[in-house]
């Protein structure tokens, strides 16, 4: 056992990757999975993985419907707490990102046994159980194993109405799109990496990935929310492509108008990315055009992998104020319209 004191471990020095950084580059996802859709689906499977959307989800019957879903991922942070909080975040908003409410989770824990003291791990399960008891829900069980490198994370189960779910697919051209929370996780998480991330940064981070999108339970409820998806690990490009070839139309983004964490372009400027965000945009750039004045900063900011995102909304114009009303009273004062969803081919132009 690692004799370490707990003040002197840093878990993103175990990993690879943090946060949903360690996502699969989608083009290399989009390979492995295209030989995995023939399979028969019961008529009750209201949603799978035909769209790519954030969760699945079963009819129960006439009243309810299941929300299932996991998410996973190595440290973000060094701190065992946060890096705890913010794994259980990041899960539980897929159920939030169908419209649902989470009704309980169970831990996913893979952790090298013979390095992190038990003290160590028991502060990342702290941290996931906090954030499982603000959301209401208990973690009823789980599984563990002796792991090379530390992972967390949980599988959530939710319910909503059948006929209130919120699919990623349901987009209408004219709609606008609302985005949650500002851009930028990735490129602070690099920061941290690099020692450049002063404690404000740090804060902001924190604040941003371990708030929960509670907004989605009650969007499902509001007339003119056609479309409802979170953005991680593949950038607000590559979730709002998948929103987009989901309906078979194209989004338009007013770069001006995206949101972003304090100090984050300064940041990417002075090289803070990540290198997911390169694999981002070589998966799926050529469904991208950037306008004219959009520089290689922004581009990087938009594949920027974000880790427990924020919810993006695709609505009809006359529910945009109800909308943004809503995601103000429940704390989300950086939401914003940031573009449109327009009739055209499945791509996504980004103009300055």
């Amino acid at each position: 056992m690692n004799t370490l004191t707990d003040n002197h471990i840093k878990l993103t020095s175990f990993s690879h990757g943090g946060g949903c950084g360690c996502k699969i580059a989608p083009g290399v996802l989009a390979d492995i999975l295209k030989n995995t859709r023939g399979f028969p689906v019961p008529k009750e499977l209201m949603v799978g993985i035909e769209t790519a959307d954030d969760a699945a989800v079963y009819r129960l019957n006439d009243e309810q419907a299941l929300i299932a879903t996991t998410d996973f991922f190595m440290p973000i942070v060094d701190d065992p707490y946060q890096f705890g909080r913010i794994a259980a975040t990041n899960a539980i908003s897929d159920v939030y990102a169908m419209g649902g409410t989470p009704i309980m989770a169970l831990a996913l824990v893979g952790m090298p046994i013979d390095k992190l003291p038990v003290s160590v791990i028991g502060k990342i399960l702290e941290g996931g159980e906090s954030i499982c008891a603000e959301a209401g829900i208990p973690i009823a069980g789980g599984h563990t194993i002796d792991s090379v490198e530390p992972i967390y994370g949980l599988v959530v189960l939710g319910l909503v109405h059948p006929d209130k779910v919120r699919r990623n697919a349901d987009a209408k051209a004219g709609d606008k799109l609302v985005l949650g929370k500002p851009l930028g996780v990735g490129v602070l998480s690099a920061a941290l990496k690099k020692g450049r991330l002063d404690d404000a940064g740090y804060a902001a981070m924190i604040a941003s990935t371990t708030k929960l999108n509670k907004p989605g339970r009650f969007l499902s409820d509001m007339a003119g929310v056609n479309a409802l998806t979170d953005v991680t690990g593949f950038g607000l490009l590559g979730h709002l492509l998948e929103v987009s070839r989901g309906a078979g139309i194209g989004a338009r983004i007013h770069m001006p108008m995206v949101p972003l964490l304090p100090e984050v372009r300064r940041l990417a400027e002075a090289g803070c990315v990540t290198g997911a965000s390169a694999r981002n945009w070589a998966g799926y750039g050529k469904d991208v055009a950037l306008g004219t004045g959009i520089s290689s900063v922004e581009q990087a900011l938009l594949t920027d992998p974000q880790t427990s995102g924020g919810l993006l909304v695709s609505c009809a114009p006359g529910a945009v104020d109800a909308v943004l009303d809503l995601f103000r009273r429940e704390g989300f004062a950086g939401a914003a319209v940031i573009g449109e969803m327009v009739d055209g081919p499945a791509k996504v132009e980004v103009i300055a």
